[in-house]
């Protein structure tokens, strides 16, 4: 392992044995690339020059530190060093998880002409400043992005439990107003300034080289990554297991060990079929959580803005019906940003006055597999000059205990302070569950999903610089309003190595 300097840049260099010269794989990171030695030496042990990289201002790199604004250029021009060298046959794949998945695709996407690689591994990917801030209704996230700014934002080095450190000092942190102020930091107004951009999919559609793409479907990301790889132009792969931010790391509670893929052995294998040429067309392997089945992802979804996986087998489970979702209670409910529903707590005070819209389904009577995107319709009014509407979609165990499902936030402006009946759809998120008889459904309508998600003050005025809270009076409609889930008739069974590389 050589660390050099490449444009000012802190750059590791693991060169495989034997002679040259070798394909290369490229990790650029703010994460401290030494924390990524272990896996720079992996890739040079299947034959890979690896080179890891700190992005300006970040670790031992020099220059400010400016989050998404210099990867493309930046990215580009450590491209244009590997392939200058000795060592290196020409041939790059760049790789990386989170912001590193921007910092691979940033200069095929953003980058000059000509310096693009050759092939791309994105996990996870934090695709822009807009996309992980908000999600795609607008919606703002607010503990993530508070999170990731404490731990990495206006700083050089790292501290990933510095959220955890705030809320011990200052427990009310997040409750904060306005949320532009929360944080001391300089940059943190400039969080909120990027909206979520789609040019980066309209130009994923012009890539030709070959993309592999891995997320999680607990991934708060889940839902840009399945975009990326249906709008890809090039041949692309999608690898989606149940695994939070962290993939296999991060397993969530339905995963099982048919789930457990080696794949820094996997990344290897698809670089190498990558770079021959040898992959054709858009397939992807999604895991079944909850069984120990992988699927096929549907070939339907060829671009951005096809059908879904799963769309056309939506199953209505509609509100106010016994055999659907039963009303528990709220269908008239006040959503007070003082009081908000919170995002971190799933028991309910069926004592107090109803915050959120609750139902209940009978327990299932049979295994219901779900594969593809779920959503909400509603049909409902609310009072305020703006308001959210959260949908969370929960399973409860006959022993009472409860685990999140999906979900799901929109904003409605109706631009006046009345009742205004309105149909709105809810967008859950993608679905691959095998949910077990007798677990029952909860689907909860809240005005707040506090603190992953800023409270909505009501008022009409933007979230980010309200300081002024109003309550809101909610009404859910039961006709007309049902929850739409992906029910798969049957699963066929692949294997998810084979369907990667082939």
């Amino acid at each position: 392992m050589r660390t050099l300097r490449v444009g000012g840049l802190a750059t590791d260099l693991c060169l495989p044995d034997g002679e040259g010269p070798h394909p290369a794989v490229l990790l650029r990171t703010p994460y401290d690339r030494r924390r990524h030695r272990a896996e720079l030496r992996a890739w040079a042990a299947r034959g890979f020059a690896a080179v890891g990289q700190d992005v300006r201002g970040r670790h031992a790199s020099e220059g400010t530190w400016s989050p998404y604004r210099s990867e493309a250029a930046d990215g580009a021009a450590a491209l244009a060093w590997i392939r200058g060298q000795e060592w290196s046959d020409g041939r790059v794949v760049a790789v990386g998880a989170s912001y590193a998945a921007h910092c691979a695709l940033a200069p095929l996407l953003d980058g000059p002409v000509g310096h693009a690689p050759d092939a791309v591994i994105a996990a996870v990917p934090a695709l822009g400043p807009g996309e992980v801030a908000r999600e795609e209704s607008g919606v703002e996230r607010l503990s993530a992005r508070a999170g990731w700014w404490l731990a990495h934002g206006d700083r050089t080095d790292s501290d990933e439990h510095a959220l955890a450190h705030a809320l011990r000092d200052t427990p009310d942190l997040l409750d904060r107003l306005p949320v532009s102020r929360l944080l001391p930091h300089a940059s943190w107004p400039g969080v909120w300034a990027a909206r979520r951009d789609d040019r980066p999919t309209v130009r994923a559609a012009a890539a030709r080289v070959p993309l592999l793409a891995v997320g999680g479907s607990r991934d708060p990301f889940a839902t840009d990554t399945l975009r990326l790889w249906r709008s890809w132009g090039g041949p692309a792969r999608l690898l989606l297991g149940p695994w939070g931010h962290g993939l296999t790391a991060g397993p969530a509670p339905e995963a099982r060990p048919e789930h457990h893929l080696d794949l820094g052995s996997l990344y290897a294998r698809w670089a190498r079929r990558a770079l021959a040429g040898t992959l054709t067309g858009r397939r992807g392997a999604v895991a079944l959580g909850g069984s120990a089945h992988w699927r096929g992802a549907e070939a339907e979804a060829r671009a951005s803005g096809a059908p879904a996986p799963g769309r056309a087998g939506l199953v209505p489970y509609r509100f106010g019906e016994s055999a659907g979702l039963r009303l528990v209670r709220g269908a008239e409910f006040l959503a007070d940003p003082e009081r908000p529903v919170r995002s971190d707590r799933l028991d309910i005070d069926e004592r107090a006055a109803p915050d959120r819209c609750l139902l209940a389904s009978p327990p299932l009577p049979r295994p219901l597999d779900l594969h593809g995107e779920a959503e909400v319709r509603l049909v409902a009014a609310a009072e305020g000059r703006s308001a959210d509407w959260a949908v969370r979609l929960v399973a409860l165990r006959p022993d009472g205990r409860a685990e999140p499902l999906a979900t799901g936030v929109v904003r409605s402006t109706p631009g006046h302070e009345s009742f205004e009946q309105r149909e709105l759809t809810v967008p859950l998120g993608y679905l691959a569950r095998r949910l077990e008889a007798g677990l029952r459904l909860r689907v909860e309508v809240a005005g707040h999903h506090f603190p992953a998600h800023a409270r909505n003050p009501h008022t009409g005025d933007d979230p980010v610089t309200a300081t002024r809270l109003l309550p809101s009076r909610r009404t859910v409609r039961m006709a007309g309003s049902a929850l739409l889930l992906p029910v798969s008739p049957r699963t066929v069974a692949i294997d998810p190595v084979q369907e990667t590389l082939r």
